[in-house]
């Protein structure tokens, strides 16, 4: 139960007590700042704790974005402040305070106001929700009272919540096609107590279904895929605008959310790929390609915006065209489009399903998903080259994570002396070097081209990765891993090494997604063990090599399988350990992902 104390001068009429009750609070009223402090010391520590001017006047969504918001320790609006468990040690403070300073007597200014000021003055992070057209005020007399009651009522909050429940900032697709609607989805599933987590899950269930259906190579199959893909990414959105609508965030939510995106497009790959084979069309190669271009797409993104997440404003001049672009509202959607999100991707993927075959899904697919990686990676590049800021040590860790060095290349940087150059040069050369091998002829080639990138990974990350390309080494080591494991498949030319190379790829790529949204959620990198288990990037690129010059086509099938399957039961294992139990903040990403 949360506790909220009201405080300040009664006001006949007011709702407040009443609201505050509907939020789920628990209420006291106090008579002055001493007798504040008092309840608030009475409030166990391991709960929410609120204080309230008891002349508020303001909308009920609005105090619920501010005092009901669990990602946030810390937050107010006007005449509120509120404080998690996180933060009550700080609001415990900031109220001695300002207890002391009012010596006990009633004040005629906010007591809450004063204490979000004593709060800012501490240094404290205090959120405050943006509140748009949402009424939140402490009138200081009858007539500005009755001004903020006539706002109120001008206002329909009902409204604004729902609007509110939309991402800001979404593709084409998903806002003029899905959210229209959707969001009386979410409003409807909301009130009869349904969660953002069961929605999630009912929509991986509609994937894997519409997966099964594509897996069936018929054409009725292939119609029902699309339709219940499109059926899936609509319950997608649901899921989220019944987090942002309710503010029911948490970190398994977030981790559902995140990862649930892939294991569903994935997953949908492979049951195209199934569905072809049953028609006498082995498209496997193109599925695992599919797969490799959208995770090596999604590793730029991260690695760059890590590299910048920190970093002083960019002053480059195309950062300052873009944001001239972005003024001009076609220009706007045209380039949210052109990269081809998860909605206008899930969408073309959905229709081509439907009226035509899996071989030429993936071929569009292919071609759309390069074509978006060439755009936004060649901007990116062309931001790094002309911005001036200078990236923090933080930023170079997270890269560095990023990156997924094992042992062995840990083992070569602290064993060579000489350095071969910039880290971008080396992860670049090496990558290459391996490139060549694996198209070379020759049977133990690829052996050699991996020890080389073994030793320049271990090169590259000998130095902090702050230079101004060096976001770029995450995604060489991806491509060089991914790329390796889905050519020697490909040459093995036995039936099922495609099938086993996708699974050894899927569960990789899951581990480097999880990397990811631990760093989002400033949780820090997978643990150290982990990564030594699973080999690191060279240790795993390494061994398929040594597996793929050493056995039989039929042995490296069943090979690349058992390998496959012990990498998914290690990180699947740790990963579902963690966000369920390790209370890691609840990051909710409110921007559409490629």
């Amino acid at each position: 139960m949360s506790t909220a104390i009201l405080t300040g001068q009664p006001v006949p009429g007011s709702s407040i007590e009443g609201d505050l009750r509907a939020l789920g609070y628990d209420v006291r009223i106090a008579s002055d700042a001493s007798d504040t402090e008092t309840l608030l010391a009475q409030v166990p520590g391991d709960q929410r704790a609120a204080v309230v001017d008891a002349r508020f006047v303001g909308h009920l969504h609005a105090l619920r974005l501010g005092l009901t918001d669990p990602r946030f320790p810390l937050a107010a609006i006007p005449g509120a402040v509120t404080a998690q468990p996180a933060g009550r040690q700080a609001l415990t403070r900031a109220m001695a305070r300002e207890s002391s300073a009012g010596n006990g007597t009633t004040l005629v200014d906010s007591l809450a106001d004063r204490i979000v000021t004593a709060l800012d003055t501490d240094g404290a992070d205090v959120h405050r929700p943006e509140l748009g057209s949402l009424v939140a005020a402490v009138p200081a007399d009858p007539q500005a009272r009755n001004e903020a009651r006539q706002a109120v009522a001008n206002v329909d909050d009902e409204a604004v919540r729902l609007k509110s429940a939309v991402k800001s900032r979404d593709g084409f697709f998903t806002t003029f096609c899905i959210s229209p609607y959707s969001r009386y989805i979410a409003r409807w599933c909301a009130r009869r107590g349904l969660t953002p987590n069961q929605v999630t899950t009912v929509s991986l269930l509609t994937a894997l279904i519409a997966a099964g259906c594509a897996a069936t190579g018929t054409r009725v199959g292939f119609i029902a895929a699309g339709v219940l893909l499109i059926a899936s990414f609509v319950l997608d959105c649901v899921d989220g605008q019944i987090a942002r609508y309710s503010l029911q965030y948490s970190t398994l939510g977030a981790w559902l959310d995140a990862t649930f995106d892939r294991a569903k497009e994935y997953a949908y790959y492979a049951g195209l790929a199934l569905g072809a084979a049953r028609g006498g069309d082995d498209v496997w190669a193109l599925a695992l390609g599919a797969m490799v271009l959208q995770t090596c797409r999604h590793v730029v993104d991260f690695s760059f915006n890590e590299a910048n997440h920190d970093a002083t404003a960019n002053t480059s001049p195309t950062a300052a065209l873009s944001g001239k672009l972005d003024s001009v509202g076609w220009t706007v959607w045209v380039r949210r489009m052109i990269v081809l999100p998860i909605g206008e991707r899930w969408a073309m993927i959905a229709v081509l399903t439907a009226v035509t075959t899996p071989r030429i899904t993936f071929y569009v697919l292919l071609v759309g998903c390069a074509f978006a990686a060439t755009y936004t990676t060649a901007g990116r590049v062309l931001r790094s080259l002309t911005r001036k800021a200078q990236r923090t040590d933080r930023a170079a860790q997270a890269l560095a994570d990023l990156a997924d060095n094992g042992p062995l290349a840990s083992l070569v940087a602290r064993a060579t002396r000489a350095r071969l150059g910039t880290p971008l040069l080396v992860a670049a050369a090496g990558t290459a070097v391996l490139a060549v091998s694996l198209f070379s002829g020759a049977t133990w080639a690829p052996v050699a081209g991996a020890v080389v990138y073994t030793v320049t990974a271990g090169q590259a990350l000998y130095r902090p990765l702050k230079g101004a390309l060096d976001w770029l080494v995450p995604p060489l080591f991806r491509v060089a891993e991914y790329g390796t494991v889905l050519v020697l498949a490909a040459q093995a030319d036995v039936n099922g090494a495609l099938p086993a190379a996708f699974g050894l790829v899927a569960a990789v790529a899951y581990h480097h997604y999880d990397t990811v949204y631990r760093i989002r959620g400033n949780a820090g990198a997978p643990p150290a063990w982990l990564v030594r288990a699973i080999g690191g990037h060279e240790g795993r690129t390494l061994l398929v090599t040594v597996l793929a010059a050493a056995l039989t086509a039929s042995q490296f099938k069943v090979a690349l399988t058992v390998l496959a399957v012990a990498v998914a039961l290690v990180v699947l294992v740790e990963s579902i350990r963690f966000w369920v139990s390790s209370g890691a903040p609840a990051v909710h990403d409110e921007g559409e992902p490629a």
